[in-house]
């Protein structure tokens, strides 16, 4: 049997489904939140992509697994031949922005017991 807050919940849920159905203003009626989220990525020089690379102590070839890229594009990377995409740059963000969780993230899915990042 239901309690008092699954009733209050189905009742604004069916108030909220009416507004809907009669075509009301539904941010007047009801409480509407709009977030934003700054999270424009930095720019990454070659010298960047290595320091961040550093920062987890891994080789090219573990670092590009971990962030789902290529050996070849981290090497192009960090040589400046090219320069990481946006989705990269936001991953190496969150690597700068933290990096001892990252590292224990990328400590726990080495799949061997003896691999060394």
């Amino acid at each position: 049997m239901p309690g008092p807050i699954a009733d209050r919940i189905m009742s604004r849920l069916k108030n909220f489904s009416e507004a809907l159905e009669q075509g009301e203003n539904i941010s007047e009626k009801f409480t509407c939140h709009t977030i934003k989220l700054n999270l424009e990525p930095e720019t990454y020089s070659a010298e960047l992509v290595k320091k961040t690379r550093k920062l987890l102590g891994a080789s090219q070839a573990i670092f590009a697994q971990f962030l789902g890229a290529s050996v070849s594009a981290v090497q192009d990377w960090e040589q400046g031949r090219k320069s990481p995409n946006s989705m990269a740059c936001r991953f190496m963000d969150e690597i700068r922005n933290n990096p001892e969780y990252w590292l224990t993230r990328l400590k726990e899915s080495c799949e061997t017991e003896n691999s060394s990042v």
